[in-house]
């Protein structure tokens, strides 16, 4: 449960960290904090080099979604300027960000891809609209059900990634008693 409960809190902070820094135009003071979280995650994982592969292709996989969403102009970040190729490093930050939770804390995500797609299509656009109320992006048009439709394919496929190259083993829930 310990392991659990610090799980969401560092995301919860690094998140902040990274969109609130991000919208004022500091996104570097979230990147640091990305990187703490993920040197803390990567210490208490049993099997490091699995779970580096997990956070590696989530990057990757986050840069390649968030340039697409920036060149098909389904949203624009505060820090991307017209005719930016690529999404800022920030946002990539968060899809490593988000990937020490799917072997932790998000681990339910993985049993069950059908359900991390219904996920993914809803929590995908909430935290994208989150960061806008913050100032960190803009979705534009349709932008919100683009957003949709990719997390909803995209978080299956990382959910998988973590359920095979996963350097936590599995994590539960102790009952009343345990230790």
């Amino acid at each position: 449960m310990k392991s659990i409960a610090l799980n969401v809190t560092l995301f919860k902070l690094g998140w902040l960290s990274v969109v609130f820094s991000a919208a004022a135009g500091l996104p570097e003071i979230g990147v640091a904090a990305v990187a703490l979280v993920t040197l803390i995650h990567l210490q208490r994982a049993s099997r490091k080099g699995d779970e580096l592969v997990v956070l590696a292709a989530a990057g990757l996989i986050g840069l390649a979604w968030e340039t697409f969403l920036v060149q098909v102009g389904a949203l624009s970040y505060s820090q991307t300027g017209a005719g930016e190729a690529l999404a800022p490093y920030w946002i990539v930050s968060m899809w490593v960000l988000f990937a020490t939770t799917l072997n932790v804390s998000m681990n339910w995500l993985r049993k069950n891809l059908v359900v991390a797609a219904v996920a993914g299509a809803i929590g995908g656009p909430l935290s994208f609209l989150a960061g806008e109320k913050i100032g960190a992006v803009t979705v534009h048009d349709a932008g919100v059900w683009l957003i949709a439709l990719g997390w909803a394919v995209l978080l299956p496929i990382v959910a998988a990634l973590a359920g095979r190259y996963n350097g936590y083993g599995e994590i539960r829930v102790m009952s009343g008693g345990e230790r």
